[in-house]
């Protein structure tokens, strides 16, 4: 980072504070990563740069990251930056939209710092809704996403399935609860960058993923802008080794979560709330209350059986340890506190309840087919089998949708640097 020598990553971040209101510097910073653009890059940057001075009510900035391009790239950046006073580039020695984003993003003293890709496929309309929950102290992060209400996206089916099947794995394997890892438009304030960039290790297209990830486990604030999007025809992504690489990374960051080896708390707000804790660590706590409740349940059903039935107390054994679980795992096992949230919470376990419910059911109705005169003893057995079955798939359940963050949503010129540099 262009600023002072960086606070040690194990203190914690200052509070979330609004930027004040007059800024003679760059309040922000646009990154436009770009390889071998020569033909889009002139009309990407021209159109940006019209906006913001249309728009923007602060200084900005636009910087042209340029991955080692072998056409004429770095002619078109050069001679932008030398014809617009708000916009400068540089260059790297290698490609990677990762390693463009984190060197143009570790150089920028700009107190707010985005990027977008060349082709604007995201509406530019987007960008102040983006970037003003930084500005006032409200988000940490802000992305722009393709599968949430209000956003309207044209692109073919192919690339709808491949981006919702991501997403899917994402919150399936690692229980994030943004909507949208991959979408060009992102911004971060910078006292987070300069925590968070050293944590991620992708150069390449799993960069935002890892950053989320990351970002989400530590407990910051993200926010989510619906966006309209235009699939861009032209794009040279490779979606087979991009695919392979996310799959590796997946791996790579789950293994670290896993094992609690990621420094989360320098990236802690001193007034946020907790991270969500590792894998392991939740594990263990959810196994507590779970053998808690399942010694409750066994007492209730005991108690229940003869007076209702053995489906009746099931149900009402169930049902009572699931509202009970609901509540000890929201506060001891996912370190949620307060009211706020609350009855959601217990309406989606309801739900993991009843999937409960319809296994522990279906046992016993299988178990009084084949054996109709089954001892108490053996119908007992059955259910604790089945109750371990049904725990393992609430827990799934828990990390990946009850319990999973919501983002938060809103309805909100140093002298620039005219040369370029070459960044290995």
């Amino acid at each position: 980072m262009t600023s002072a020598e960086p606070t040690a990553l194990t203190d914690r971040l200052p509070r979330r504070a609004p930027l004040p209101a007059q800024h003679p510097d760059p309040v922000l910073d646009v990154v436009v990563p770009v390889f071998n653009e020569e033909a889009d890059l002139e009309p990407c940057v021209r159109r940006l740069h019209a906006h913001l001075r249309e728009t923007f009510p602060y200084p900005f900035r636009i910087t042209v990251a340029d991955n080692a391009s072998t056409d004429g790239t770095a002619l078109v950046a050069a001679w932008l930056a030398a014809e617009l006073p708000e916009a400068e580039w540089i260059r790297l020695a290698e490609k990677g939209r990762g390693r463009a984003l984190h060197a143009a993003w570790s150089r920028s003293p700009a107190p707010v710092l985005a990027y977008l890709d060349v082709d604007l496929s995201t509406d530019l309309a987007a960008l102040l809704p983006l970037v003003a929950p930084l500005i006032s102290g409200h988000s940490d992060i802000a992305i722009g996403t393709r599968l949430a209400r209000g956003s309207h996206v044209v692109r073919g089916p192919k690339r709808e399935i491949i981006s919702r099947c991501y997403n899917a794995l994402l919150r399936s394997t690692l229980a994030v609860g943004f909507s949208d890892a991959q979408c060009g438009f992102k911004a971060v304030r910078r006292d987070v960058a300069e925590r968070l960039l050293p944590l991620v290790k992708d150069s390449g297209w799993f960069f935002d993923t890892e950053l989320l990830v990351i970002a989400e486990r530590a407990g910051l604030r993200i926010h989510e802008v619906p966006v309209d999007w235009v699939d861009d025809p032209d794009s040279r992504v490779d979606i087979v080794s991009t695919a392979l690489a996310d799959l590796r990374g997946i791996a790579r960051i789950g293994r670290a979560l896993a094992r609690g080896s990621l420094p989360l708390g320098g990236l802690r707000r001193s007034s946020g709330s907790e991270p969500r804790g590792n894998l392991a660590v939740q594990l263990v706590r959810f196994a507590a209350v779970g053998a808690v409740s399942t010694l409750g349940y066994l007492l209730l059903y005991a108690a229940l059986r003869r007076a209702t039935g053995s489906q009746a107390a099931n149900a009402l054994s169930l049902l009572t340890c699931a509202v009970v679980n609901t509540a000890a795992n929201r506060r001891l096992t996912f370190g949620l506190r307060g009211r706020a949230g609350a009855m959601r919470h217990q309406a989606r376990g309801m739900v993991a309840f009843l999937v409960g419910l319809t296994l522990t059911s279906s046992s016993l109705v299988a178990l009084h087919h084949v054996a109709p005169k089954a001892a108490h003893s053996t119908e007992v057995a059955v259910l604790v089998v089945a109750n371990l079955a049904a725990t393992l798939l609430r827990f799934l359940l828990f990390r990946a949708w009850v319990f999973a963050a919501r983002p938060g949503r809103l309805g909100s010129r140093p002298s620039s640097h005219k040369t370029g540099s070459t960044t290995s």
